[in-house]
């Protein structure tokens, strides 16, 4: 099967390291942006996985120096100069999120170094999220110019508390995978050169687990999640929105020119 996703989600990479164990590779350019079609596929992904019987577990990390930059400058310039494209990859935003959290195989996550954006999405919904000291967990929305939208209205506040939440979203300050663990926003942080095994050895152990009530209850905790449903949609339409603004035309042209922002 691992053969039939890579074929259909050609922009990811697959492989199975252990039994019932399905580790999925962010590889992209750069550190692993994320662009129009990586973006697609990171929607579609998650009913193909639910429909193979072989995973019981999915294991999520980025190759090289990074977990996931985000979106790529080709996504964002599509959002910003096309409103078909804009619903388009609106739409596709709800479906990471949703299809996630709604995937009934057991999700685990090895960040490292940056995380970011859609990559990030996934990283901290999966059911156990495991980050190595270094890594750089950033939601950098506002930086951007568009409201926090993705994952972080439904996640940050039911994860770390309303304060904590607010103050990352709204100034955009990283955090270490060290203080991530610290406030509650991934269950484990381990050092970097343990990252790899740690988060396998999580991965495989859930793989042989009682699968019914470990998928029970993922459905009945994530329900946490899906009672802020209104507040993520709230939250996505006005990031979507943002994108046809000249803020964040602003916003990606700082980013590009390796400038701060000078918005209006």
């Amino acid at each position: 099967m691992s053969d039939d996703l890579a074929l259909a989600f050609p922009t990811l990479r697959f492989d199975r390291p252990r039994e019932h164990v399905l580790r999925l590779t962010f590889d992209g350019p750069g550190l692993n942006s994320v662009g129009p079609d990586m973006h697609r596929e990171l929607a579609d992904v998650w009913p193909a996985i639910d429909r193979d019987d072989e995973t019981r577990v999915v294991l999520v990390r980025g190759a090289g120096r990074a977990f996931s930059a985000g979106g790529s400058f080709e996504l964002i310039h599509q959002c910003t100069d096309d409103a078909v494209t804009r619903d388009r990859v609106m739409r596709e935003a709800r479906d990471i999120v949703f299809n996630v959290l709604g995937c009934s195989k057991l999700v685990v996550s090895a960040i490292h170094g940056p995380a970011v954006g859609a990559g990030l999405v996934v990283g901290l919904l999966a059911d156990v999220s495991i980050a190595a000291r270094s890594a750089r967990i950033i939601d950098g929305h506002t930086r951007l110019g568009v409201a926090a939208g993705d994952h972080a209205v439904i996640a940050w506040p039911l994860l770390v508390g309303m304060a904590k939440a607010k103050y990352h979203l709204l100034t955009c300050e990283e955090l270490s995978g060290e203080e991530a663990e610290r406030l509650g926003l991934v269950a484990l942080c381990v050092d970097d050169d343990e990252l790899a095994a740690r988060s396998l050895e999580v991965a495989a152990s859930l793989a042989q687990g009682a699968q019914q009530a470990l998928r029970a209850t993922k459905l009945a905790l994530n329900n946490w999640y899906r009672m802020f449903g209104p507040a993520f949609d709230a939250s996505l339409a006005l990031e979507f929105l943002g994108f046809a603004g000249a803020d964040a035309r602003e916003g990606v042209a700082s980013l590009e020119q390796k400038r701060p922002p000078r918005f209006a």
